[in-house]
């Protein structure tokens, strides 16, 4: 297989889904990553993410999550969330989570990826797709960029498998500290384990180059600590 490619899998509802593949050259064995795309598809942007973790000894899979709505390759335009939207709106949750099992189980069958050492990661809508993914899939490690959504999956707080890392930004005027407050709260009551990082000068979508709201120092700062908590929960013993 292409180290870099994408590939088409077939969904327990009959479905076919698209995925975006990302590996390291050397194939030994090592943890698998299901990265979340943004509501804006599995662009260019998530593309990028997706090789910056396998440069870091990951094999990623990021499925098209609107594979239902949307054409194979899809890519919505940052500017126009009305285009994206009715993808967007079709969604649910029993749909994502045939989507995450479908991924779960094909860095299951890959001889070079260690099936007890999985992770999730998300952002903006992925983020709240990572959140799902982490009670729904048996993790060692979730991350969720400003996840937009996650208060109606709050009953899922008491079925969180692994340690999960949250980013927001301060300046996120489409989640407020007030929604942050309510999740971490959740989280705390069901007694599982968390980070919770907010960056108080950075907006929603901080991370992504192409959007207007990327901030450099946010994105930079976020980065490292996602990858030294991927270090920690997935590649130590």
């Amino acid at each position: 297989m292409d180290n870099h490619t994408f590939i088409t899998l077939s969904v327990a509802d009959g479905s076919e889904m698209g995925a975006y593949i990302a590996m390291p050259d050397e194939q030994t064995p090592m943890p698998g990553i299901i990265l979340l795309q943004e509501a804006f598809g599995v662009n260019s942007h998530i593309r990028d993410v997706a090789e910056r973790l396998a440069q870091e000894g990951y094999v990623v899979i990021a499925p098209e999550l609107f594979h239902r709505t949307a054409p194979s390759g899809y890519e919505g335009p940052y500017d126009n969330f009305a285009a994206v939207a009715p993808h967007y709106q079709a969604i649910t949750k029993e749909g994502l989570t045939a989507d995450l099992q479908t991924c779960y189980k094909w860095l299951q069958e890959q001889a070079f990826v260690q099936s007890d050492k999985i992770g999730s990661i998300g952002f903006c809508l992925g983020g709240r797709v990572s959140f799902l993914a982490n009670a729904v899939l048996p993790l060692s490690a979730a991350v969720s960029y400003y996840g937009g959504g996650i208060p109606a999956l709050l009953d899922e707080a008491v079925n969180l498998k692994a340690p999960h890392l949250f980013f927001w930004g301060g300046q996120d005027t489409h989640i407020p500290q007030e929604q942050v407050q309510s999740i971490i709260e959740a989280v705390e009551a069901a007694g599982k384990a968390y980070l919770n990082v907010v960056i108080s000068y950075a907006d929603h979508g901080f991370h992504c180059d192409q959007r207007s709201s990327y901030n450099p120092d946010a994105a930079k700062e976020a980065w490292a600590m996602t990858l030294a908590y991927f270090e920690n929960k997935l590649k130590q013993a």
